[in-house]
């Protein structure tokens, strides 16, 4: 069995085909930094490269999936350059999980925050504990979302839905996310592995072929262009990063 090593992700491959990529930074409930978020995007760059991987579990160790921005190690970045250097990093991730050609299981437990909620809405099938919790805090930080959830959400939850997420950034409980669209399945919090497990061996004993064509066809007519989603965020997201208010804001948040 292939496992890879990384320094802020674990990539293990286990029994039939399932590779679990589990965010390990616990000690800062898997928050992002620079390191995390291109970890994220080799370990599934490789995942969907590597022939015995038949589809993929994505978690977080310890007692979070992912709380968003790492404000202790945030670095503002004071150049158009050096913006979108960071936010095409972040948009590499997505476009590794939501283009890879292997179907990705979402467990989902404590916060998804931000760019976290992000990669909970790009797997596949996300299962959600009954204790997660999930919200964008961006527009109160006057920058943008990633991850192609602008058009994502609108696809999964409906225009107005999106728009009170997006512009509010009202903090939503794992029952709620069901019931809107967002969790294929929200269980008990012990079980949420177990439960992304077994669907993830499902997946895997599916045909690869038709699998990897189903992946690409529903993410081109149901969730609309999200390659054009991914570069209009960009530049949203470099103009948010270089107005002064940002600063401020990420500081105080």
């Amino acid at each position: 069995m292939t496992d890879f090593a990384y320094k802020t992700v674990l990539s293990r491959l286990g029994e039939g085909g399932v590779r679990t990529i589990a965010l390990n930074r616990p000690a800062s409930l898997n928050a992002m930094n620079r390191q995390l978020i291109d970890d994220v995007a080799r370990a599934f760059d490789d995942a969907n490269r590597d022939p015995q991987t038949r589809a993929i579990l994505f978690t977080g160790t310890g007692k979070a999936f992912c709380a968003g921005d790492d404000r202790r190690e945030h670095v503002h970045p004071e150049t158009e350059e050096a913006a979108r250097d960071l936010v095409l990093a972040i948009q590499r991730a997505t476009h590794a999980i939501s283009f890879g050609p292997k179907p990705v299981v979402g467990a989902i437990h404590g916060w998804a925050v931000g760019g976290g909620f992000e990669w909970a809405v790009n797997c596949d099938f996300p299962i959600w504990g009954e204790g997660a919790k999930a919200f964008f805090p961006e527009v109160s930080l006057n920058v943008f979302v990633t991850g192609a959830v602008t058009a994502l959400l609108p696809a999964l939850v409906g225009l107005m839905k999106a728009r009170e997420m997006l512009f509010f950034g009202e903090r939503y409980t794992a029952a709620e996310l069901g019931a809107m669209g967002l969790a294929h399945k929200v269980v008990a919090d012990e079980a949420v592995m177990d439960e992304a497990q077994a669907l993830a061996r499902r997946l895997a004993e599916l045909p690869p072929l038709a699998v990897r064509a189903m992946k690409r066809v529903l993410n081109a007519v149901a969730a609309g262009d999200l390659h054009c989603a991914l570069d209009l965020e960009t530049e949203a997201t470099v103009a948010g990063f270089l107005d002064p208010e940002t600063t401020r804001r990420i500081s105080a948040f």
